[in-house]
Parts: C-alpha cells; structure tokens; sequence
C-alpha cells in the first residue's frame, strides 16, 4: 500500500489512483488549452478583429490564468 501522490489518500496498489491520474491529465489539458485561445485567435497581434463578446471572454480567461499563478 502506499499514498496516492494526487489525493494523498491510501491506495490499494503501489500506484496512484487511475481516477487522479485522469483528473489531473483532464486538468492540465484545459490548463493547456487556456493558455492558447489567444494564440489561436492571434488577440495579442489585432484584439479590434474580435468581437466585443470574444474579447471579454478571453481577457476573463487570461485573469483566470494570471491569479492561479
């Protein structure tokens, strides 16, 4: 036995917990996928092409980004 390294929770087998390890992979790959919305949209080169809609989501996005660091 030994202690699950994401839940920090005992784990029957001598491994994490194969439901952690895919919330933590789901997790870094929205992580992942925030971090390039706005080099996907090209917002740092030309923010007036995008609607005002699409700019407020993804300044929202990019606060999100900054206050988890």
């Amino acid at each position: 036995m030994k202690i699950c390294n994401i839940c920090h929770r005992i784990s029957a087998t001598d491994q994490d917990h194969l439901d952690c390890i895919q919330k933590r992979r789901v997790e870094l790959e929205n992580e992942d996928l925030k971090n390039k919305i706005p080099e996907k949209l090209d917002f740092a080169k030309n923010p007036n092409d995008l609607g005002i809609e699409v700019r407020a989501i993804l300044e929202h996005l990019s606060k999100e980004k900054k206050s988890s660091n």
